[in-house]
């Protein structure tokens, strides 16, 4: 008899537009794992959210990731969790143990492995400017402190919510929003965590002359790949970091617990999903 598949995946709704089981699905065929990786639609609430992970335990899931709109949900369900996840106050990644679900934050390595990939390695004192105060803000400004920021500005559309995120975090200040383009004068790095420039979202309205040559400009946005705002930064011979890079180091902790193999984040996956982008945008097109 063969033995029985590992299962994982990714939870979410909607969910039929992560490229979570095209990474995952990748590293697998590379490995030759008996593994599978599935979409799993649950409906919003931590009610429907709970019955939904009880099901998956039961039926021997290894763990799961976790996207929109649930990554409160899954801090919330799980009896362990890191201290970063704690601050954060979201996870993305939970993995079912015998006795107790854990809970991770994998967007902070996701991001922080990012960008030494990049090449940014500022010296002394460094500044940070994020936009937004969201979910994907507070990840950012967790991996930024451990890389060393000494100062973290927000700028969000709401004021108020800067403040609040602020507060959360140590080192970190809000800025009014039609202040962010003069706050960019003393920032090593630009971080973009909003939805503006993401496809069918307004654009983002962001003058970038104040920023150093020496920055970095960061997106998390993946659709499009290159977002009126790293294609401004690279006009300007700016270093960028695309949305797939988070998303493909963000990925690994979690192959490696339920899989037990650590995978590779190269330019092969990478090519993958960029064809997967490439694919979905002619459908849209045609449409």
């Amino acid at each position: 008899m063969a033995d029985k598949p590992i299962l994982a995946g990714v939870v979410g709704s909607p969910i039929e537009h992560s490229l979570s089981p095209l990474i995952h699905g990748e590293w697998l065929r590379r490995a030759a794992i008996n593994g599978r990786y599935g979409r799993i639609e649950v409906a919003p609430g931590y009610e429907s959210f709970a019955r939904a992970m009880d099901d998956l335990r039961s039926k021997g899931y290894a763990g799961v990731n976790v996207t929109l709109p649930h990554k409160e949900n899954a801090l919330r369900y799980a009896n362990w969790s890191e201290k970063e996840t704690q601050l954060v106050g979201a996870a993305n990644t939970l993995v079912f143990d015998s006795d107790k679900t854990r809970a991770f934050n994998t967007d902070i390595s996701g991001f922080d492995k990012g960008l030494k990939e990049s090449g940014f390695q500022p010296d002394g004192n460094w500044q940070a400017m994020i936009l937004g105060a969201g979910g994907g803000a507070r990840g950012v400004i967790a991996a930024l402190q451990r890389a060393g920021a000494s100062t973290i500005q927000i700028a969000n559309r709401t004021f108020e919510k800067a403040q609040t995120l602020a507060e959360r975090f140590d080192r970190t200040s809000a800025v009014d929003w039609g202040a962010r383009e003069e706050a960019l004068k003393n920032a090593s790095l630009l971080v973009n965590t909003t939805s503006l420039g993401m496809t069918g979202q307004p654009a983002l309205d962001m003058d970038l002359t104040n920023l150093s040559a020496k920055a970095v400009v960061a997106d998390i946005v993946y659709t499009p790949l290159q977002t009126p705002l790293l294609k401004a930064a690279a006009a300007r011979g700016l270093r960028t970091v695309d949305g797939l890079t988070m998303l493909m180091h963000q990925a690994v902790p979690g192959f490696t617990a339920w899989f037990g193999t650590q995978p590779v984040v190269d330019e092969g996956l990478r090519a993958i999903l960029v064809e997967e982008l490439m694919c979905r945008d002619q459908r849209s097109d045609q449409a």
